[in-house]
């Protein structure tokens, strides 16, 4: 058997759409029609949640900062009628992995799954020879998935840790919004550069005082670089 997917929405005709689809692919699809429901549903065998954003009650948003407050890192892909940054960034800002604007094509929803499970096989599947990566009071754990920021632990996202693990383990070298995308969303036909600029200021704001180890150089791309 494939994958299990909890598919969270209040509209059930999405849900009986997106379920049909999905386990037309493979996976085995539980629906939960509120937050409040697809808390209860939980286990830590859900490989993914598509997890709608505005609902009836507990908001996709609450649920999805519930989860990583309790430790859990399974992916979630938010499904939203919002299209603006800020809904971005609070998805991005609460663990969200991917975010797709309704209404979407069952073809790119498909996509989107199938992308974001195949690098969380893949990351989860990575032995680092150096475990840590340390520049003055930035400490990055790449066993642990921990960064020590001004010698404070900082929470990041799953995504958010991979792109900083990237720039970081390749100081001075600048990667195009390309670049980032190949390394990280690999095999994802619908990740746009605009999510790659939302994930950098999410970053930065993370790192605080040190929010300038990660530049810019317009027209070309992001960089680490060394504290001097």
């Amino acid at each position: 058997m494939g994958e299990k997917i909890l598919l969270v929405d209040d509209d059930r005709d999405i849900c009986e759409i997106l379920a049909f689809n999905l386990s037309n692919e493979g996976y085995q699809i539980d629906c939960a029609y509120s937050a409040e429901d697809a808390l209860k549903k939980f286990t830590p065998d859900y490989a993914l949640i598509l997890l709608d954003v505005m609902m009836g009650g507990m908001s996709g948003y609450k649920m999805a900062e519930h989860l990583r407050r309790n430790g859990y890192s399974v992916p979630v892909i938010f499904l939203t009628a919002k299209d603006t940054e800020n809904d971005m960034l609070t998805g991005f800002s609460v663990g969200g992995d991917d975010y797709m604007s309704k209404p979407f094509s069952i073809k790119e929803i498909v996509a989107r799954v199938k992308a974001v499970l195949k690098r969380t096989a893949r990351t989860a599947g990575i032995k680092e020879k150096n475990s840590r990566l340390v520049f003055g009071e930035i400490v990055i754990d790449l066993e642990t998935k921990e960064v020590i920021v001004g010698r404070k632990a900082v929470q990041f996202t799953k995504t958010e840790f991979e792109i900083l693990s990237l720039l970081a383990a390749n100081p001075f070298k600048i990667f195009s919004r390309e670049d980032i995308i190949d390394r990280i969303w690999k095999d994802a036909l619908y990740t746009t550069e605009r999510t790659i600029d939302v994930h950098i200021t999410r970053l930065r704001k993370k790192l605080g005082n040190y929010a300038s180890l990660i530049s810019s150089r317009s027209g070309y791309g992001y960089r680490f670089n060394i504290p001097r």
